[in-house]
């Protein structure tokens, strides 16, 4: 009995990290529910949350998931490619988004005949100075909403690899850095060839997650329809309010890197990449930017669903939107139609979960 008393007094006393609630012998202290108590206080992120949901679903009917993901771009501090259909609110989430977030938009129309310089800018002779002055172009931004990305050639896309990564430009030898907070959400049409180009791979690994948006379910469309018939919900983007600062993303992102992740996941998340190195149907795996983007993502998934640490569920929901545009599916598997996502769900049955 005495015993039982002294470990009952030790999971008291372990600075309310953990509770265990004992009563019997010491295999029933084992078996134990284990019930955690936030070291981080994440209430203002909770709020937060809870608020720009709301805003987007005054518009948007649905697609939970992209919102959550987009969210956890935000706080990952990672861009974002969007693949749907025509029609699915790929482009008006992201510009919903952006209406919720008091930091300047823009939004740039990617077609084949786009320059480098429509994105970056240019330098412009002044005549009354005689000299060059350097012409931001729309990329300086906070929030940069890229629409139908792969309809523009390779030497476009390549203007975006240093801005993507380093959050810099570089024109005429001078670096000039974009503000915080800096975010892609580019979007593309997986159905449509003609007039379009293969995103480069260097190019595809700079993106966060690639979110692929399919059609509403029966329920949510019917929804729609009804807000359409009664005039319910906002009429407009602009009906949209504001609800988070660039301080608060700094805040709300600081909350982030401090959420726990144990050893044994991080150990979990580099075989799972590991694993696609070696996997039969991958012929070319994820780099070390995918082990990071998982442990990223899955930090800031566990933040929005209001923990301050990760679990293996955390890290399972965001492997396919890492890993998919960063895996290349070997050639007989990719003339059979199978998907990347498939082949990434077939590889987790193959890597064991951490208890």
């Amino acid at each position: 009995m005495d015993d039982n008393k002294d470990i009952e007094t030790q999971s008291e006393e372990n600075d309310g990290v953990n509770i265990e609630s004992t009563e019997g012998s010491i295999d029933s202290v084992e078996a134990s529910t284990h019930y955690f108590v936030d070291r981080t206080d994440l209430s203002p992120v909770r709020k937060s949350i809870e608020d720009i949901k709301d805003e987007i679903g005054k518009i948007i009917v649905g697609q939970e998931k992209m919102v959550e993901l987009l969210l956890a771009a935000i706080f990952a501090n990672g861009h974002v490619l969007i693949e749907g259909f025509p029609g699915v609110g790929k482009t008006l989430t992201a510009k919903i988004l952006s209406r919720t977030i008091d930091a300047n938009f823009s939004r740039i129309q990617f077609t084949p005949d786009l320059m480098p310089s429509d994105i970056l800018g240019t330098s412009i002779f002044n005549y009354k100075t005689s000299e060059f002055e350097y012409k931001q172009g729309p990329i300086f931004s906070n929030i940069v909403l890229i629409d139908e990305i792969n309809r523009s050639p390779a030497k476009t896309q390549a203007a975006l690899f240093e801005v993507m990564e380093e959050r810099q430009v570089t024109m005429d030898g001078t670096k000039y850095k974009m503000s915080d907070p800096f975010l892609i959400v580019a979007t593309q049409n997986p159905i449509e060839l003609e007039g379009t180009y293969r995103l480069p791979e260097a190019q595809m690994d700079r993106f966060l997650f690639k979110i692929k948006v399919d059609y509403p379910e029966l329920d949510s469309e019917v929804e729609l329809l009804r807000r359409a018939h009664t005039g319910s919900g906002a009429d407009s983007v602009d009906q949209i309010q504001k609800i988070l600062s660039p301080d608060q993303i700094a805040n709300h992102r600081s909350l982030t890197t401090k959420v726990i992740v144990e050893e044994k996941l991080m150990r979990y998340i580099a075989e799972i990449v590991n694993k696609t190195r070696n996997f039969k149907d991958i012929e070319i795996g994820a780099s070390p930017r995918g082990s990071l983007a998982i442990m990223a993502a899955a930090k800031a998934i566990a933040v929005i669903r209001g923990r301050d640490f990760v679990t293996p569920d955390d890290i399972q929901y965001v492997v396919d939107p890492v890993l998919s545009h960063r895996v290349t599916i070997a050639p007989e598997r990719e003339m059979e139609g199978v998907s990347p996502s498939k082949i990434i769900t077939s590889l987790m049955k193959s890597v064991e979960v951490p208890r």
